[in-house]
């Protein structure tokens, strides 16, 4: 589903922003996962290589979760030879996975080559880093279960600054739509080569741009607009398509459709609170 019943993507990320203290405090509390954590601090420090991490299945799932691989707990035979590859040779396996999460994982955890030597456990910075990781994916986590878009938009918030190509972008395929749509490209780009695909987003914009905080602001709004403006079921509910579809109305109404056209650029550069 786009969203919360009743709201738009942009009410929805303005109620999450600003209950978003609230939230996490009660995710840190809740009985679920504040057990976890405990678990997770108490036990951690006993973890010297990839062994002893697999075998404590408790602290095996809090990590895959706070690296938004929930999905991947199944596979531990790969998570294996993932946390033992050595990222610097080309061959090894966290360097041919295109999934970013992989090597997010490998560097967060620390191991050296054949999963040994994490010494950074015993120290508390580190602990907090991996908690954080954790309860900030339980936050978006619960956003998305109410609202896809706003979920979408979130991960696009923690992943944006740390972009540097275009490929860091096509090997993410939320990323990849979230781009795609803000930028109004079409979807059947997808089945180009990446190299092709690489190509024709940087001809239509400057990669560099998304160091800006206000231009990752921009893209928000254009990515929610024309996300809310494309949900058929949300039509009664999209303000832009009211205002825009208005003249049924003064027309005399009977039901008819008239076509409209969306520019992009125009809608990208309204303020973010264009009425006061």
């Amino acid at each position: 589903m786009t969203g919360v019943i009743g709201t738009s993507t942009q009410l929805g990320l303005r109620i999450a922003d600003a209950t978003r203290d609230a939230q996490v405090t009660a995710i840190r509390d809740s009985a679920e996962h504040s057990r976890s954590i405990a678990t997770f601090r108490d036990r951690i420090s006993e973890i010297r290589n990839v062994d002893d991490l697999l075998a404590d299945r408790r602290l095996y799932v809090f990590v895959m979760k706070a690296f938004n691989l929930e999905d991947q707990i199944f596979g531990k035979a790969m998570i294996r030879k993932i946390l033992e590859s050595d990222p610097t040779k080309p061959e090894s396996l966290v360097r041919r996975l295109t999934d970013p999460r992989f090597m997010e994982l490998h560097k967060g955890l620390g191991f050296g080559p054949g999963g040994e030597g994490n010494t950074s456990v015993m120290e508390r910075a580190w602990q907090d880093g991996i908690v954080a990781r954790y309860v900030e994916r339980q936050f978006i986590n619960g956003q998305a279960e109410k609202s896809e878009t706003v979920g979408n938009v979130l991960e696009f918030r923690q992943k944006a600054e740390k972009v540097k190509t275009w490929f860091d972008i096509l090997k993410d395929p939320m990323m990849g739509k979230f781009m795609r749509t803000a930028l109004g490209m079409p979807e059947a780009v997808v089945g180009l080569d990446v190299d092709r695909q690489a190509a024709l987003f940087a001809k239509k914009y400057d990669i560099e741009k998304l160091q800006n905080p206000e231009e990752r602001a921009r893209l928000e709004r254009l990515y929610a607009i024309i996300t809310d403006a494309r949900d058929t079921s949300r039509i009664g509910q999209n303000a832009a398509v009211q205002i825009l579809s208005g003249g049924l109305h003064l027309n005399g109404g009977g039901g008819r459709f008239v076509p409209i056209t969306l520019d992009i650029e125009m809608i990208g550069s309204l303020p973010r609170r264009p009425y006061r």
